[in-house]
């Protein structure tokens, strides 16, 4: 695993300093892993900047990589959805991030990353 992509609940959880979260996410950084998150997820998370220093800190770092959800991405979410017979595009949007990177996947839900691949390494918030 070269690194971590984080889902929203991952995000608010680091966010409100939980301190296993930040204790994973510090960890992946002492060992040189990259973080990722999905353009999607950081809509899910992202409520009002001027109170979520904590977070802003951590989006800006250089090993964090926003990943868009541009067309191609939005489709291949979509795609996965229909062969999964699942219905949560940014859910998707994770486990495709977490497959192009060769990540494991740090959730707050990881029944439903599991059902769209239950071959990712899923580390429960």
């Amino acid at each position: 695993m070269s690194g971590l992509t984080l889902d929203a609940g991952a995000l608010i959880a680091f966010d409100r300093n939980d301190r296993r979260v930040v204790a994973i996410v510090a960890r992946a950084l002492t060992l040189n892993q990259k973080l990722a998150v999905p353009a999607g997820v950081l809509g899910q998370a992202w409520r009002d900047g001027r109170k979520q220093a904590r977070l802003a800190r951590l989006l800006a770092s250089r090993v964090v990589e926003i990943a868009p959800l541009d067309d191609e991405a939005a489709r291949a979410a979509g795609q996965l959805c229909g062969l999964t017979r699942t219905s949560d595009v940014i859910d998707a949007s994770v486990v495709l991030c977490a497959r192009a990177r060769g990540h494991g996947v740090l959730t707050s839900d990881p029944s439903d990353i599991e059902a769209l691949d239950p071959k990712l390494r899923v580390v429960k918030v």
